[in-house]
């Protein structure tokens, strides 16, 4: 009779926490003490952040593993991106585990994004370690923080089992850990030891083949595609005959050119790997995530991955303005098509659909944030693209009503900027459900508002709270259409011939509105200069010079002054178009403009909507 057995001489654990809790710096210090580096070796910061991306913007992106360690068990870490709209590298992470240490800030508490890690790991079953670090903050409240997590556990249905956690308080930074606040240790002993003696090691079937299911891909310049997963049975040697099995269950042999395991953050190659084990297999070209990869004799499919469905769209398409090529080197539909597949490959919670008639690429994703990052990432690899507003994938439910997905929304802010931030809010369909003032002159709120309704607005927060206050969601669900409201209040100044762009013209442009454009900026007719006052788009002149006469005014001209242009991204762009707007991206620029870009093409449109 088969029975489950447990590989005691493995660990596999993920890291969860909400953005900026301190996971990566977290794993940094359990590298440095668990003996992986020598003590003269230098390491960097932030070790496992390893895209430019990262390091950046101080968050993870994708989900990366390595490997430490402790007592002869080897710990397999997962570091997780603390974000909603990478929910889909969360997922991936969580199916190769078996236990997560939850991460919460001393003095924030578990925010939304805790709650959406969270319910993911136990719904998955898995064993939680709670550790709430920063615990040397002068603003830190432990025990509060202590309570909110009990209270978010049994909000998320947490069973009794995973009510009773271990608990360890930390210092990332310093690399210090212990049971008790006030008596921290000299180092991180005590969460090594709770990993290894609470987090179970990976069951498996004693008689079962080997079964492997691959929930992530990387690529490498040597070795070609490799599928990276967790040993669900049985054991694989070097030089096997294996098999993979797609998601419509077709069977196709595969011939591994090498086998490697995590061995701190690098891979090693091995020639056989046990049960439970994280593994390496490369020089596999057909394989997705989701697939198994399994003994050509006894062949037999594990459960796929299932990731949340995606709730945003964008349009890709290529840049077909007067600029086109003169600043990237991959500007064909083909190769934008051929990186976004790509993308695919390794990104289970990105999809993409060819637009009929060549007009571009539909992305679909879990948020903006998601598709801006993979705008940069493309932008930094040379493409060059256009992209248009995100949209979100709206249902129909069974008596044919439209729904729509809605986000449970957190504002933590200054009491004063309350009134406005609600009323902005209930202008866009927002219910506020709850209202808590804290002692310090802050209030959190938290709203039930429209996904539609956040785009665009993270910048008029951030005005509104004079960059003081902080916001943060996560999807609740889908409810029915809550109505239209208005989305921009302002037109756009569009420029309406080709040039140069000069610093009287600008300045005489300045009282229509806000300038997005320098001197010395190349414009083009369709391309958007600035943002009019009122709601109506205006084409301007901004290459307009100054007409010189024979007859000398008394004293010199005074000198043309301009407010200083706050530079473009990639986040603000797509926030501030319109439907027929677009967002022109190069690895050098990023320009507004018109979909159609003559001014009289754009009358015509108009006459033929009305």
């Amino acid at each position: 009779m088969k029975h489950n057995v447990h590989n005691d001489n493995i660990r596999n654990i993920a890291i969860i926490a909400h953005v900026d809790h301190g996971k990566t710096t977290l794993v940094d210090a359990m590298f440095r003490q668990s003996g992986i580096f020598r003590d003269n070796q230098e390491t960097a910061e932030r070790l496992m952040d390893n895209m430019d991306l990262e390091r950046e913007r101080g968050i993870t992106i994708a989900a990366k593993n390595c490997s430490i360690s402790w007592r002869d068990v080897k710990i397999n870490i997962l570091d997780t991106p603390g974000h909603a709209d990478f929910g889909g590298e969360v997922e991936r992470a969580l199916s190769m585990v078996d236990g997560a240490i939850l991460l919460v800030d001393a003095s924030e508490g578990p925010l939304p994004q805790t709650r959406f890690v969270l319910s993911k790991a136990l719904s998955a079953g898995l064993k939680i370690i709670v550790v709430i670090n920063k615990i040397d903050r002068p603003d830190a409240r432990h025990r509060e923080v202590l309570d909110e997590i009990y209270d978010l556990l049994i909000d998320l249905d947490a069973d009794e089992g995973q009510l009773e956690f271990p608990l360890l308080y930390a210092i990332g930074r310093d690399g210090v850990a212990s049971d008790s606040p006030d008596n921290m240790g000299p180092d991180l002993q005590p969460l090594f030891n709770t990993i290894v003696d609470e987090i179970p090691g990976p069951a498996y079937h004693e008689n079962e083949p080997f079964q492997m299911l691959v929930s992530d891909l990387s690529y490498s310049d040597y070795l070609g595609r490799l599928a990276v997963g967790k040993v669900a049975n049985g054991s694989v040697h070097s030089k096997d005959s294996l098999s993979r099995i797609n998601f419509k269950g077709e069977i196709r042999n595969l011939n591994v050119t090498r086998l490697q395991v995590y061995n701190g953050p690098g891979l090693v190659e091995t020639q056989s790997v046990e049960p439970g084990d994280i593994v390496v297999l490369s020089g596999i070209d057909d394989v997705f995530i989701g697939d198994t990869i399994c003994t050509r004799e006894n062949p037999k499919a594990l459960p796929r991955i299932t990731v949340d469905e995606p709730t945003v769209s964008m349009l890709f398409a290529t840049n077909n303005s007067p600029m086109l090529g003169k600043e990237g080197k991959f500007v064909q539909g083909n190769k934008i098509g051929e990186r976004l597949e790509k993308e695919t490959m390794q990104n289970v919670s990105i999809q993409v659909e060819r637009q009929p008639g060549g007009e571009g690429f539909v992305v679909k994703g879990r948020g903006e944030f998601q598709m801006v990052i993979l705008i940069e990432t493309m932008r930094r690899e040379g493409f060059e693209l256009s992209v248009g507003r995100p949209h979100v994938i709206y249902k129909q439910d069974e008596n044919g009503q439209r729904l729509e997905p809605i986000e449970h929304l957190f504002i933590d802010c200054e009491e004063v900027y309350t009134g406005v931030v609600t009323e902005k809010l209930s202008k866009r369909k927002g219910r506020l459900t709850n209202f808590i003032s804290h002692a310090n002159g802050r209030a959190r709120l938290e709203f039930s508002v429209p996904s539609r309704a956040l785009i665009g607005y993270r910048d008029e927060f951030l005005t509104d709270t004079r960059g003081t206050g902080i916001m943060s969601s996560y999807i609740s669900g889908y409810e029915l259409y809550r109505g239209d409201f208005p989305e921009r209040h302002t037109g756009s100044l569009v420029a309406d011939r080709p040039g140069e762009c000069v610093p009287y013209a600008l300045y005489n442009l300045e009282p229509r509105g806000n300038l997005f454009v320098r001197p010395g900026d190349v414009v083009y007719e369709g391309m958007i200069v600035g943002e009019h006052s009122r709601d109506n788009d205006l084409n301007v002149n901004p290459i307009k010079t100054k007409k010189l006469t024979n007859m000398r005014a008394s004293g010199k001209d005074d000198a043309v002054v301009l407010t200083p242009v706050i530079p473009m991204s990639i986040e603000r762009a797509i926030q501030y178009i319109r439907e027929d707007e677009m967002v022109e991206i190069t690895p050098k620029s990023i320009r507004l403009r018109k979909k159609i870009l003559s001014a009289a093409g754009r009358k015509v449109d108009d006459k033929r909507k009305q």
